[in-house]
């Protein structure tokens, strides 16, 4: 298997990783310009500069990019006076939903400062050490100004129609659930520096995952999968309903959710999907029978946190393969319900639903799934904004829109300027 981005990177790659006194909200630390993020309750990954990448593409793009981060990792010389998962030499990295879009990558940046549990600390990757630079906030990021929204290639009612279609798909083809997406647009009046949305993101909610990678940003609550020290733990996403802002009104819906037939029966299909694909590589299983209910501040999601043990040795990166596309993301059966999206969905959706997140020379690493999220366009100033939902032979087309309304309140709001 051909490597190409080795021939890039002259030597071995030197990394130092070292404690640090803690400089404060990570994402504060971030410059304009190739800034990667993965921050959660305060703490994570923030980096920036580039030392080595690797651009994969098609069915092969994840052992590709398994292999290349393996062979690096072989050969850089590595002093880690941390020793935590994420410290040592890291990459940050985003993968398309579909075989055939190009857009994954694994990028090693220069400088990387993480927070966990209590240490903070900072790496430096490169060719050569040097010291360390001022750790200090950057300049303030630039709001974003004058956005206006629009639908994408499907305006609303085409989108109903889809899900109409869907419907009658997956009654008359005996599908259990497919996912459909849908985009926004919305156009600025200047490039978007985004470290904006990134912090009104982390602030808004600090329980999901707050990510950036090359132009890949949005604040996903779902752990596709998390290796740490030998324990794989994946949080389940399926099932949702609106919050009013109405706490009274809000605990009777989230009754509601957990006794919903149709989302307890999407809820199955995911869970199903992620124990199945976990099982080769796990020992000592454990998938609750029941799931509880996520609270955010703008839906609310039937959740469950399937884990287990490794049994052989495989990285994050080769779970988060094993796991993509899951039925939170796809549909049951996933390679008929992926099929269906390809002929009726109509839209290209990149890196949205597919894994970003993160990995160390160890293997351990945290992959999301890319939700709630919007890709930059290269004009910098046009953003694309993705939402989907889980069609089952039940749904109603107008409220799986107000579903995806909902889903997309987070990049939408984070897109407008604080009043």
């Amino acid at each position: 298997m051909s490597n190409p981005a080795l021939a890039d990177v002259p030597g071995p790659l030197l990394v130092r990783s070292a404690p640090i006194d803690d400089p404060g909200a990570l994402l504060s630390l971030l410059p304009q310009d190739d800034a990667f993020a993965w921050v959660h309750n305060g703490d994570g990954l923030v980096g920036w500069g580039r030392a080595a990448e690797v651009h994969t593409f098609g069915k092969g793009r994840f052992a590709e990019a398994e292999q290349w981060w393996r062979d690096l990792a072989q050969h850089a010389v590595v002093r880690d006076e941390v020793g935590t998962p994420g410290s040592g030499l890291v990459a940050f990295g985003s993968f398309t939903f579909s075989d055939d879009t190009e857009g994954s990558a694994l990028v090693v940046p220069e400088i990387v400062v993480g927070r966990r549990d209590g240490v903070t600390w900072v790496t430096l990757i490169g060719l050569g050490i040097t010291a360390t630079p001022p750790l200090v906030p950057s300049s303030a990021p630039r709001e974003p100004s004058g956005a206006t929204f629009s639908d994408g290639a499907v305006d609303s009612a085409e989108w109903q129609q889809m899900v109409a279609e869907a419907v009658s798909r997956i009654v008359r083809d005996d599908l259990d659930k497919v996912v459909l997406a849908r985009e926004l647009v919305a156009t600025l009046d200047e490039p978007l520096d985004v470290r904006a949305p990134l912090a009104r993101l982390a602030e808004q909610y600090p329980s999901c995952w707050t990510f950036h990678v090359d132009g890949f940003f949005g604040s996903t609550p779902e752990m596709l999968v998390r290796l740490e020290r030998g324990l794989v733990t994946s949080r389940v996403l399926a099932g949702t309903i609106r919050r009013t802002g109405d706490d009274t009104r809000d605990l009777a819906l989230a009754g509601s959710l957990a006794r919903s037939s149709k989302d307890l029966e999407e809820h199955e299909y995911a869970v199903r999907s992620v124990a199945d694909a976990l099982a080769p590589h796990c020992t000592n299983m454990f998938v609750p029978e029941t799931p509880f209910v996520l609270h955010l501040p703008n839906v609310m999601h039937l959740a469950t946190d399937v884990t287990g043990v490794m049994k052989n040795g495989a990285g994050a990166l080769t779970l988060a393969a094993s796991l993509h596309p899951s039925a939170a993301v796809g549909g049951t059966p996933t390679a008929e319900a992926v099929r269906l999206i390809g002929q009726v969905e109509r839209l290209d959706r990149g890196r949205y639903a597919g894994p970003v997140g993160w990995i160390d020379a160890r293997g351990d690493g945290e992959w999301g799934i890319g939700l709630r999220s919007a890709q930059i366009e290269d004009d910098g100033r046009t953003v694309r904004l993705f939402a989907g939902c889980g069609i089952v032979a039940d749904s109603v087309p107008a409220d799986e829109l107000a579903e995806s309304e909902a889903k997309l309140i987070p990049v939408r709001d984070a897109l407008r300027p604080r009043t």
